[in-house]
């Protein structure tokens, strides 16, 4: 059966939640998704998100994390946490028959998570020490090059994990104010689904946000792209060049000629083999082994990108036929065959986007938190279907604003 968007009221508040009927195995799978809550929110210290997200995978203050995961692992029940950009979720899956052990493990985790100085300590090295690896991992320091470079003075410009010296400064009282303040009722969307009825999920449900706190709902602000041509080149002992690149893209996360973006965007950079990028700068010229470009739309942000490496010595060579390539197509868009490929292989591969429980379940929530209908992705297919050339490239043309690139490249010194 398809996924219903239902509705429950804890305490004070009216919390919607997606629910799908699934037989096909007996398992149940919950996601507790917290908008406003992920990295975004670290506006005065970056990593307290991520080290929130840690802090709760190390189980409760009762069990510890040893015991915790013996639990877990006794029960074949997987608990995790993790933070993106926009959101927080935590995760719970199980068989049917052991779910209720999850149930109760989780609360015990929301109601008195681990936050010993101890644990946070250890989860502060480790955070630290991959961060001192990422010191010669070239790609992510050219990308976080261009993140800082768009998006200056903000959240954005700052990387996930938090930086060293933002770690250092975290304090449990950090942690608990994380916590207090987004894991609670205001922002939370259960998504659940499996061998259930929808009235045991409602039970379910109910259960487990009885034990959230209340608080103020959260935010989430909009940033904006700086749209200022722009290069930075770092220089490294390096044989290659990283060429990251962006550029602002004028549509919102909620228009209703997004679809129209994806198709473009898979025909120019984003289909890997076949891409128009992937076919003038590698096969055709033989400047790099990979190039990948894609559209990057979110309540957040709205913008272009790509990254690409090639040999020192072709770095002006792959920059300016990247431009050229890009140029050509936003003046002349794409042609029918490429459009029927493109089409073919959307529409081909859905099945293989819906297999599991949780693609389902979590393509139905992207659809709500983008405040579509749940079933909105087949009625974008059916859009695509019926795409025709002059849309599309008419569509390409009216958006000349991704011309206005930014480079952030790493070279050899």
């Amino acid at each position: 059966m398809g996924s219903i968007l239902g509705n429950l009221k804890i305490r004070s508040q009216s919390v919607p939640f997606i629910f799908e009927k699934s037989r096909q195995l007996p398992i149940i799978s919950l996601q507790l998704v917290f908008q406003a809550s992920g990295t975004i929110s670290d506006t005065n210290i970056s990593g307290v998100a991520h080290l929130s997200a840690s802090l709760l995978n190390e189980g409760s203050l009762n069990l510890g994390s040893d015991k915790f995961a013996e639990t877990l692992e006794e029960s074949a029940i997987g608990l995790s946490s993790g933070v993106g950009t926009e959101t927080f979720v935590i995760r719970l899956d199980s068989l049917k028959e052991n779910f209720k052990i999850g149930q109760n493990l989780l609360k015990e985790v929301l109601q008195n998570p681990n936050l010993k100085k101890s644990v946070l300590n250890r989860l502060k090295n480790k955070a630290k020490g991959k961060l001192l690896q990422k010191k010669s991992n070239f790609d992510y320091i050219a990308s976080l090059e261009l993140q800082k470079m768009i998006f200056p003075n903000s959240p954005l410009s700052k990387p996930q994990s938090g930086t060293i010296e933002d770690i250092n400064l975290i304090k449990l009282s950090d942690i608990q104010e994380f916590l207090q303040n987004n894991i609670i009722v205001e922002n939370v969307i259960p998504v659940i689904g499996g061998d259930l009825t929808q009235k045991e999920a409602e039970i379910i449900i109910s259960d487990i946000l009885s034990v959230l706190p209340s608080g103020k709902k959260g935010k989430l602000t909009s940033y904006s792209f700086e749209k200022i041509d722009k290069n930075n080149i770092l220089q490294r002992e390096t044989k290659q060049a990283y060429i990251y690149f962006a550029s602002p893209l004028n549509i919102k996360y909620s228009d209703s000629d997004v679809y129209k973006l994806k198709v473009a965007s898979f025909i120019l950079g984003s289909s890997g083999f076949g891409s128009r990028l992937m076919e003038e700068v590698r096969v055709k010229n033989g400047l790099a082994y990979s190039i990948y470009a894609n559209a990057n739309i979110e309540k957040t942000r709205e913008f272009f990108s790509g990254h690409l490496q090639t040999k020192t010595e072709n770095l002006e060579k792959a920059k300016n036929l990247v431009i050229s390539v890009i140029k050509d197509f936003i003046e002349n868009g794409v042609t029918q065959n490429e459009l029927d490929s493109a089409k073919a292989f959307i529409s081909g591969s859905e099945p293989l986007r819906n297999e599991t429980l949780s693609q389902r379940i979590g393509s139905t929530f992207q659809n709500y938190y983008r405040g579509f209908d749940l079933n909105h992705r087949e009625k974008e297919l059916k859009s695509i279907e019926t795409l025709t050339l002059n849309d599309l490239n008419q569509f390409i043309l009216n958006h000349k604003e991704i011309l206005n690139m930014t480079f952030s490249i790493l070279t050899a010194k």
